[in-house]
């Protein structure tokens, strides 16, 4: 998908909102799982319910890895389901080189079809190369993250500037060279660093999780990540997919979905 596309997009609905779709076995309603495929019929009906609020949609693999080859079949029609306008993350957190880099972007943007895929960029250019050569998919490479411990490598002093400020600005010098596209992962609960971000990274676009269940700060992200030409995909998945646990949880999960839309809306 290309960047017009997706802020076409996110301007039609007034919307940054992508879904994270970490489905769990023992978190999906108890009447699904008489199913022959709860995973996916749990997914299918959050998309159909949440489908006008928001503009991406983020599987996490490790939540279909983990079941075998059952769960990857749940992902295939997952992605089948998924209207082909809204653009799809892979949330795979790969990190190699070479050949096996190659692979993983096979997999992921042929195999599974999917518009985009998470990074870790730890091992440098030669672990992304293979991803961008796609022409018009793109890779989330994990740049400021949430989570606790992300002070240890990420905040690091490296020849004057922290760590994280190098993987933004070494990777948008790759993005020029190969036909696909560079985003990168900033929590939300790092919205105080937003602004330094975006003087590093003034037009890239933001894959930003934290909202909702994590606490991040919904505001402050949209103030200073927004760019003109959109900028961000504010991620939720718990406070959207498990806003309910009855026989009514689709309609729960849009309702949740529809009130961080309408919050987004002023700002597009």
């Amino acid at each position: 998908m290309k960047p017009e596309a997706l802020w076409s997009q996110i301007q039609a609905k007034k919307s940054f909102l992508c879904i994270g779709l970490d489905t769990a076995m023992d978190r999906i309603p108890k009447h699904l799982l008489e199913l022959e495929d709860p995973i996916f019929e749990f997914n299918k009906q959050i998309i159909e319910a949440t489908k006008d609020y928001a503009v991406a949609y983020k599987p996490n693999l490790a939540f279909y890895e983990a079941l075998g080859p059952k769960g990857w079949e749940s992902l295939r029609k997952t992605m089948e389901l998924i209207p082909e306008e809204i653009f799809t993350i892979a949330d795979a957190k790969r990190g190699d080189i070479g050949n096996t880099s190659r692979m993983y972007a096979k997999t992921f943007f042929e195999t599974y079809n999917f518009d985009s895929v998470t990074v870790a960029p730890y091992m440098g250019r030669d672990s992304v190369a293979p991803f961008l050569e796609f022409e018009d998919k793109w890779v989330f490479l994990l740049a400021l993250t949430s989570n606790p411990s992300a002070a240890d490598f990420q905040y690091v002093d490296d020849n004057g500037q922290p760590l994280y400020q190098t993987v933004l600005q070494k990777a948008q010098g790759w993005e020029q060279e190969l036909p696909g596209h560079v985003g990168f992962v900033v929590g939300a609960t790092k919205a105080e660093k937003m602004q330094e971000v975006r003087k590093v990274a003034p037009e890239s676009f933001l894959l930003v999780p934290g909202i909702g269940a994590q606490g991040g700060d919904l505001k402050a992200v949209l103030e200073f990540g927004k760019t003109q030409q959109g900028g961000l995909l504010i991620n939720s998945s718990r406070g959207i997919i498990y806003a309910g646990e009855g026989e009514d949880f689709a309609a729960k999960a849009a309702e949740a979905a529809k009130a961080l839309q309408v919050q987004m809306a002023e700002y597009v």
